[in-house]
């Protein structure tokens, strides 16, 4: 069937795109908002919830500023969906973040947007499939010492389920989303519900802020949040795998982030409810230590296997997005075509072995500690790409049919550019050797291009989409 089936052709007939090498299948347009609601709530709702509210409450020690900082991200989080929800239902295409850069600035603008998207997607695959192999551990201590063969091991299973094809990967992100929001609205309760009355009563504000500007504190403490909220857009990336883009972005993406939000303030809540402010501050793991008060000896075991089931719903939605980045750029022509081979049961099968090896490289070398210091730089620039983008895109052309329109623009957009940029700068500042180590990178990335560019065929109009009943 055609690419076009069941959407509007003018967005993807401007895009010429070349036909895959070797494919044995197609991509299938089966998913619906409950793929895309389970995909962002697995891809933002991770380890980070667990221990970001200590360093949060260590900087702020205020019930009142813990709270809001978390709102305000959220509304940052919320806002940044709305924009990209316009670029995704304008151009509903394979590969996230890159199609737009590419609409927007050209092929160097896509191919370098895909390239820093894909490394802050490794890097958290390794990183997340080691804290995997160490909560596995810990819950067993028996296997303690081969945290990177379970690592290893937890990766590869998830690869071999989605290498069975979209249906088994779509549906192992649906049920690890919903069993982790299930195993955190447990905790949330069993934190009100058992706690006594009055636990979580704490040292008055004046007593406990820190020297030094509060205003600092606030920014410092909303990097942190702007950082866990990371994941919101992991709907687009499966634009021609929706059996109704142009309808169901909107309403996964608007729906999953506001349940982001909601379970991020429910947990503080409840953290906030079990711990003093002291205590939460001086806590890595406030989830370990509300955990211990509400269930005693057990309730290590408990948040273990809360981490366990969080970390898998994340890693596997990193497997279903990695692959159609490549996917993406390969069908572009800027990656060798091979690439964006698909197999019978839907999945870009040569890009998520890409995927799964350079995790597992990671993993073996421990590079991605380095990889993770310069994503907090390159998961920005990505972020900053797609605001310009759609700045650009309404600006050069205002006739593209766009389903969704941003509520508020240009203000809207244009906020939270400005908030991204500052991130960056913010960023940088604090970390100038890895700041300094990526922006080398970004610019190997052209000779990277030309040489790709140089090798790549003659362009040719091809792709297809095959829609399927959802069983």
């Amino acid at each position: 069937m055609s690419l076009t089936s069941g959407l509007d052709p003018a967005p993807l007939a401007a895009t010429t795109s070349r036909p895959p090498a070797r494919t044995k299948g197609h991509l299938l347009r089966i998913l619906g908002v409950g793929f895309g609601i389970a995909v962002i709530i697995g891809n933002t709702v991770g380890v980070g919830i667990l221990r970001t509210p200590g360093e949060i409450a260590a900087r702020l020690q205020s019930s009142a500023l813990v709270m809001a900082v978390w709102l305000v991200g959220g509304l940052y989080a919320f806002f940044c969906t709305l924009s990209v929800t316009e670029l995704g239902t304008m151009l509903p295409q394979a590969g996230g973040w890159y199609v737009y850069s590419r609409r927007a600035f050209g092929d160097y603008g896509g191919f370098l947007v895909g390239c820093c998207d894909w490394l802050v997607q490794s890097a958290s695959l390794a990183f997340l499939a080691i804290a995997f192999g160490e909560f596995v551990a810990e819950l067993q201590p028996a296997l303690r010492g081969n945290v990177k063969l379970i690592a290893i091991a937890g990766l590869t299973l998830l690869t071999l389920l989605n290498w069975l094809g979209l249906r088994a990967g779509s549906r192992t992100q649906e049920l690890t989303s919903l069993v982790k929001v299930l195993a955190l609205a447990v905790f949330v309760i069993a934190c009100f519900a058992i706690s006594p009355s009055g636990a979580a009563a704490s040292v008055p504000v004046a007593h406990l802020l820190p020297r030094g500007s509060l205003l600092l504190a606030l920014l410092i403490a909303m990097q942190a949040v702007i950082v866990t909220y990371d994941g919101w857009y992991g709907a687009i990336y499966f634009m021609e795998e929706d059996k109704d883009p142009v309808k169901n972005l909107p309403r996964s993406s608007i729906s999953g982030v506001i349940a982001c939000i909601a379970i991020y303030l429910l947990m503080n809540a409840a953290l906030l409810h079990i711990l003093p402010m002291n205590r939460l501050g001086a806590s890595q793991m406030p989830a370990a230590d509300a955990a211990l008060a509400i269930f005693g000896s057990r309730g290590k075991q408990v948040i273990l296997i809360v981490s366990i089931i969080a970390a898998v719903s994340t890693i596997n939605a990193i497997l279903l997005m990695m692959p159609r980045i490549l996917f993406g750029m390969s069908r572009d022509g800027l990656l060798p075509r091979r690439v964006a081979s698909v197999n019978l049961g839907g999945t870009p099968t040569t890009a998520l072995l890409l995927g799964t090896l350079a995790g597992v490289a990671l993993i073996l070398s421990g590079g991605f500690e380095t990889l993770i210091a310069m994503s907090s730089v390159l998961f920005v620039v990505v972020y900053l790409s797609g605001f310009c983008a759609l700045f650009a895109l309404r600006m050069r052309e205002p006739n593209l049919p766009r389903p969704f329109k941003i509520w508020g623009y240009p203000w809207t957009n244009l906020g939270v550019l400005l908030v991204s940029a500052a991130f960056l700068i913010a960023t940088v500042v604090g970390d100038l050797k890895d700041a300094l180590f990526t922006l080398t990178l970004l610019a190997l990335s052209y000779p990277a291009y030309l040489l790709l560019r140089a090798r790549k065929r003659p362009p040719a109009v091809g792709g297809a989409v095959v829609t399927l009943p959802a069983e």
